[in-house]
């Protein structure tokens, strides 16, 4: 029995709530992950989680294991952070996951080019899941469209990014060079899932603004929703990095100036010294102040 690997996928779990979700966490398949938390327990003879069916709750065993396990994962980063800040140059991999790869990619190709023997890992989600991988160390960094209120992380500002309005390009609104909320009002849309930042800020904005839309069509990313757009089936909302240009479609700016993401680089405040993440975080803020 490897007992760590054991443990970190219980900590995936018990993190994410569920399975399914403790598998895209600890990047396995949620057949292995079953059969990890299924050894521990039937190797220590303990009921760590109730099964619901599918789901799962942490019983009052699993949540003083998911106390202990923190910490242990917490002092195995900060252990790995000492012997990193030791050596000469910048090696080992770096984990970071991100709401998307426009604002990442650029980052680390500046980044990339000053140390080129540094491997990278990049995994992408919601913001919700880019925190939990961030939490559980599953990566380094996360790269979020808004400032975390987890007091265990901390948060750099990155970049604003204006919402855009995509429309297809014979839609009535697509030779406008900017539009308004009202503009919007009865609408067609396609809108992402729960967990996207931009569609709660968009959602904020028409509320406050009184505006009602239709929901044509419910995406789980920014591309399938380009892709919807194009393809006639409603108009879309997308941060202006995430704007690609292509057929069957436009990107219009809004007039109003609030309706806006911030991008932010965070990190586990344990684990501000760790040299990777230290190191990261200065580029990305020389390279964030050079573009203002």
């Amino acid at each position: 029995m490897k007992l760590m690997t054991l443990l970190r996928g219980f900590h995936a779990v018990a993190r994410a709530g569920s399975i399914t979700g403790g598998a895209r966490l600890a990047g396995v398949s949620q057949p292995t992950l079953s059969a990890q938390l299924a050894e521990l327990e039937r190797h220590f003879q303990v009921e760590l989680f109730y099964r619901r069916g599918r789901r799962v709750a942490i019983t009052p065993l699993g949540m003083a294991l998911r106390e202990r396990t923190h910490r242990l994962f917490e002092l195995e980063a900060e252990a790995l952070g000492l012997l990193s800040a030791n050596a000469s140059t910048l090696t080992g991999e770096l984990r970071i996951a991100a709401v998307g790869p426009y604002n990442v990619m650029r980052l680390l190709a500046g980044f990339r080019a000053e140390h080129p023997h540094l491997q990278v890992q990049v995994a992408t989600g919601d913001s919700a899941l880019v925190m939990a991988r961030v939490l559980d160390f599953a990566a380094d960094l996360g790269l979020v469209v808004e400032q975390p209120s987890d007091p265990l992380l901390e948060a750099q500002p990155q970049r604003r990014q204006p919402l855009w309005l995509l429309a297809p390009t014979g839609h009535a609104l697509a030779s406008r060079p900017m539009v308004q909320l009202a503009d919007l009002a009865g609408e067609l849309f396609v809108v992402r899932d729960t967990g996207s930042t931009t569609q709660r800020v968009f959602e904020a904005a028409l509320a406050q603004a009184g505006v009602a839309i239709r929901v044509a069509l419910r995406v789980g990313s920014r591309e399938a929703v380009r892709e919807a757009v194009a393809q006639g089936l409603g108009l879309g909302i997308v941060a202006d990095i995430g704007y690609v240009p292509g057929p069957g479609l436009v990107g219009i700016p809004f007039a109003e100036p609030h309706m806006a993401t911030h991008a932010h680089l965070i990190w586990l405040a344990s684990r501000r010294d760790a040299r990777l993440i230290r190191s990261f975080a200065a580029y990305a803020r020389r390279a964030t102040t050079a573009q203002r």
